[in-house]
């Protein structure tokens, strides 16, 4: 904002110039001082500022003083730097420089396009030395610029700021300056002129400082450069840690990055044969930490602490083992300064802007990634006593911080202490998980305190917010055979939740809880036993039915109710609410509202917190949008004040897919990228954004986004990757996608396996999302048999059910038999039945698609209806057409609209003859263009809009003649402008079902 603010004023300060004398008046001078640190983009705002229209048009100076004590005159606009010479035009050199010959140059575009540029031609005679004073002075007198840029004024000499001192007192009109300094390097400090300035009150001043990238800031940059899908929200909070938001650090750590990322994935592809996982890897916080330093930063931290009197470096060594900002005696006490000493070498590693005050008190480096370059230069022995000196410093403190003195006892090689002091750490923290891994992952602790150590690691990797390497280190142990067996057992237990609930390995899940039942159980530990049975009961985990999931709550119940354990028994009684209310039981509520909501202990809060979310979930799914909310809110806030960040990630997954259903599509697709960022198995999120995609028509980002098995391309297989209701969802929009492509045959193959996977599953609510797709996918092959024996099958799973959600879907299904047994007055009252039973959850995308339905079997019914009927039919279907634009469902719209042209009657048709439309897109360009814009084929478009592929291809050509456009792509850029610019509501995209 204020970046456009300065640039508004420097424009206006230049405007109405180079028109005729007195063209200037009135203009206001502008002075504009811009300050930031080595890297925080001032060149880049030059580069901007030059490029601005009033710019251009201007006598212009451009000059960058060195710390050599020269001075180059250079305009980035140009193909090159131009070096002003010191003799004649067309020699290049520094002006401040000896003479050298050099052949001619050729004109510089730049100048040519603004004649009055700066140009040094004859600054001194042939081989006369000018200082950088003079040849600045012989440069303002001969160019007489309206615009003065003048880089890296820290390194201008005091001859050099007195006269740009006195330009200032007095400057022409019009005019403006821009001057970039570094302000930890000024020679005096908050002056970067030399002095104060006598400005005359005409004159405007601003002081501008350039801040780091905020998260958001390097959220967008790594993005460009990465692609925004590979960085999650911990990955872009380390590379704004790391990097300390400095624009130049983040994009030379980027590179990094991307480079052996494109090298791994590289040899990755050639064992994975080009799987698009392998190239759709994300990036970690750890990816940041192993990328090294960049070549630029290392030398910068490397040159100016060698720059330091050797007796104050060891302040700048304690912060580099520090590695966090900390206060002046503690640094002090770290490289072992005494008396004044670590005063003394503090002030000197501020003034040589080797560390700096990072808040009050405290002091650091501005880049951490520069403690780590420092760091690896440091010989051991001095690493070493360092380390030693920081961990008796902090071991001093109460509550001593033991993920640190940990940490510091190691880098020291104190072995013995390092594992004692990893033995206090808790398992809540992100750095004492780190820090406990590392210990486990070492080797040779004896059998008792490893056990203890896995342990704590275990009991907080489920719900805490780390997992990597987590499960290979659990792993590991519990096939020790000197660990007890009965903490074998506990260990197993975490291990087989963390691989079922956070790893998505489920059938290694559940492999392992069920060992772990069993150990637990002869072990005689019946509370933790009833914990991993009532894992084994959650009926959202793929692989096993819910006869199966229904018999271990029993057991589980049974196991709970023996312990006696309060936790054990809320966490069972969460699971029954869990189970009856995925299965549209009606006693679910009662259940839910009985969960002790005031549980004293926090591992119990934690289960009523699983129960709440779980619930919710399920209550979505059943359609019951209302009193999911309630259970949603109350979960995750319970889930937060009892330290489970996995269950709030889950609740947030459940209220993505919540405000789908609803059609709270506006920025929905940036909520679910922001999760899938957070947490790469986001599932219900990737399939959020795979149902808007659909409804968009962007049908290759539906293939991207759906979730799939680890090498098997048939995404319709997404039920073995993802937690039951979101895979059955999923495996619906795969089947509307083959339809919607016209591979009906693949579409058939896809619903009768999907279909055959939820029947074994048993949970038949939640095939609201996917039986009506399976309908239409036999109906389409001409499987009508088929067709029926699903909707039978669904009705008698629904038998029962309070599952409002899936008796709409079962009308809906009803309506697709109908309409294709040509029953078309049937079909009609059904897909109206639907409507209004969607319309009453809500979920406006559903009930829309009724209307088409209902619509299409009206018009086609024809004679039937009267002329008031068919009038209302068209005005509902035309309303349909608002209602989907208004959401983003481009490819939905379009269709409806074709449904209309095919099928109105032709006293509601536009009258015959071709408006002129002249340079203008006609309605059905524009209409072809949005389709094309999404990156459907010719043959889709023509198959949505009942055109042949001819046809489309001509409108294609058309719209890109007339946006003066050259490719799709460049199409697809000026759509998604024009979408912007009429601000189209749910610019998104949503999904819903396709139209029969």
């Amino acid at each position: 904002m204020y970046e456009q603010t300065w640039e508004r004023r420097l424009a206006s300060a230049l405007s109405g110039t180079g028109t005729g004398a007195g063209s200037g008046a009135g203009q206001e001078p502008t002075l504009v001082l811009v300050e930031g640190d080595a890297g925080m983009g001032k060149s880049r705002l030059v580069h901007r500022l030059l490029e601005l229209p009033q710019a251009r048009s201007v006598a212009r100076l451009v000059v960058t003083f060195q710390a050599s004590g020269g001075l180059v005159v250079a305009d980035p606009l140009g193909p090159e730097p131009r070096v002003g010479s010191s003799a004649v035009p067309g020699r290049r050199s520094n002006v401040t420089g000896a003479a050298r010959d050099e052949p001619a140059e050729p004109a510089d575009p730049a100048t040519a396009a603004a004649p009055n540029t700066a140009r040094v031609q004859d600054a001194a005679p042939l081989g006369v030395r000018l200082t950088a004073h003079q040849a600045l002075e012989a440069l303002l007198a001969s160019t007489r610029p309206a615009l003065l840029v003048a880089e890296d004024l820290h390194h201008a000499d005091d001859d050099c700021l007195a006269l740009l001192r006195r330009l200032l007192r007095e400057p022409p009109a019009p005019f403006a300056a821009v001057l970039t300094y570094r302000p930890e390097q000024l020679p005096r400090p908050g002056l970067p002129l030399g002095g104060a300035v006598d400005y005359p009150a005409r004159l405007s001043a601003v002081r501008w400082r350039l801040e780091p990238l905020d998260e958001r800031g390097v959220r967008c940059v790594a993005g460009e450069l990465l692609g925004a899908r590979r960085c999650p929200q911990e990955f872009v909070a380390r590379l704004r840690q790391r990097s300390g938001g400095v624009p130049q650090v983040l994009v030379d750590l980027l590179r990094m990055l991307r480079d052996a990322a494109d090298d791994r994935d590289s040899r990755s592809e050639s064992h994975h044969h080009g799987d698009r996982d392998v190239r759709d890897r994300g990036f970690t916080a750890g990816d940041v930490d192993e990328a090294g330093v960049p070549v630029r930063l290392a030398e910068l931290v490397l040159e100016r602490t060698a720059a330091l009197p050797e007796p104050y470096r060891p302040i700048v060594w304690a912060a580099a083992v520090l590695d966090e900002p900390a206060g002046a005696q503690d640094l002090a006490a770290v490289a072992g300064c005494h008396g004044d000493e670590g005063r003394t070498a503090l002030i000197a590693a501020l003034a040589g802007s080797v560390l700096r005050e990072t808040s009050e008190g405290r002091y650091g480096f501005a880049v951490p990634l520069a403690a780590t370059a420092l760091y690896a230069e440091l010989p051991g022995p001095v690493r070493e006593r360092l380390h030693h000196r920081a961990a008796a410093m902090l071991a001093a403190r109460e509550p001593a911080p033991w993920a640190r003195i940990a940490r510091h006892w190691r880098g020291g090689g104190r072995t013995e202490d390092w594992l004692r002091a990893a033995e206090h750490l808790g398992r809540d923290d992100e750095a004492a998980v780190a820090l406990l891994e590392e210990a486990l992952d070492a080797g040779g602790l004896p059998a008792d305190k490893r056990g203890r150590l896995a342990l704590t690691l275990a009991r907080g990797a489920v719900l805490g917010r780390r997992s990597e390497g987590t499960a290979r280190i659990l792993r590991g142990i519990v096939e020790d055979p000197a660990l007890p067996a009965a903490d074998r057992g506990e260990i197993r237990l975490e291990l087989g939740l963390l691989l079922h609930h956070r790893k998505r390995r489920f059938e290694e899940g559940r492999t392992e809880l069920r060992r772990a039942a069993d150990e637990l159980a002869e072990a005689e530990r019946p509370a933790l036993a009833a914990r991993a049975m009532a894992a084994l009961a959650n009926p959202f985990f793929p692989g096993a039915s819910l006869e199966e999931h229904v018999t271990w709550l029993e057991r589980a119940e049974t196991a709970a109710e023996a312990s006696g354990d309060r936790a054990a028994r809320t966490a069972t009684a969460a699971c029954r609410a869990t189970v009856l209310m995925n299965t549209g039981d009606l006693d679910a509520w009662r259940l839910v509202a009985r969960l002790p909501r005031d549980s004293p202990d926090r591992a119990g809060r934690q289960q009523v917190a699983r129960g709440l979310c779980n619930t919710a979930n399920g209550a979505v799914y059943l359609g019951h949008y209302r009193r999911a909310d309630e259970l949603l809110t109350e979960g995750i806030e319970l889930a937060a004040r009892s330290g489970a960040p996995f269950l709030e990630r889950v609740g947030r997954g459940t209220a993505l897919f919540r405000d789908w259903l609803t059609g709270r599509w506006e920025g929905l697709a940036e909520r679910c990228t922001g999760l899938v960022a957070e947490d790469g198995s986001a599932s219900d999120a990737r399939v959020v954004l795979a149902l808007l995609a659909l409804a968009k028509g962007d049908w290759e980002a539906v293939r991207d986004w759906l979730p799939r098995a680890d090498h098997v391309q048939e995404s319709y297989r997404v039920y073995e990757t993802c937690e039951a209701p979101v895979a059955a969802t999923a495996a619906g929009a795969h089947i509307r996608l083959l339809l919607a492509r016209q591979h009906v045959d693949s579409a058939v193959g896809a619903a009768a396996s999907a279909w055959t996977w939820l029947a074994g599953k048993g949970v038949w609510v939640w095939g609201a999302e996917l039986a009506p797709w399976v309908v239409l996918a036999h109906v389409s092959a001409g499987e009508r048999q088929s067709a029926q024996h699903v909707v039978a099958e669904f009705a008698a799973g629904l038998t029962g059910r309070d599952a409002p959600s899936a008796t709409a879907a079962l009308l809906w299904c009803r309506a697709v038999l109908a309409e294709a047994d040509g029953e078309l007055a049937e079909a009609r009252a059904c897909f109206e039945q639907a409507g209004a039973a969607y319309a009453g959850l809500p979920h406006p995308y559903a009930r829309a698609l009724m209307a088409e339905g209902a619509g299409r079997c009206a018009l086609l019914l024809g004679g039937g209806l009267g002329g008031d009927e068919v009038d209302a039919v068209v005005d509902d279907l035309t309303r349909r057409v608002a209602e989907l634009t208004d959401l983003g469902a481009v490819w939905d719209a379009a269709r409806v609209r074709a449904t209309l042209r095919a099928y109105r009657p032709a006293a509601r048709r536009r009258p015959p003859g071709r408006p002129a439309y002249a340079e203008r897109m006609s309605p059905r360009e524009g209409e072809v263009a949005e389709l094309a814009a999404t990156g459907l084929t010719n043959r889709e478009i023509a198959a949505t809009l009942y055109l042949s592929p001819r046809t489309v291809e001509q409108h294609v050509a058309r719209a890109m003649r007339k946006l003066g456009i050259a490719s799709r792509q460049g199409l697809a850029k000026e759509v998604s402008r024009a979408r912007a610019t009429r601000g189209d509501g749910g610019g998104d995209g949503a999904q819903g079902p396709p139209s029969p």
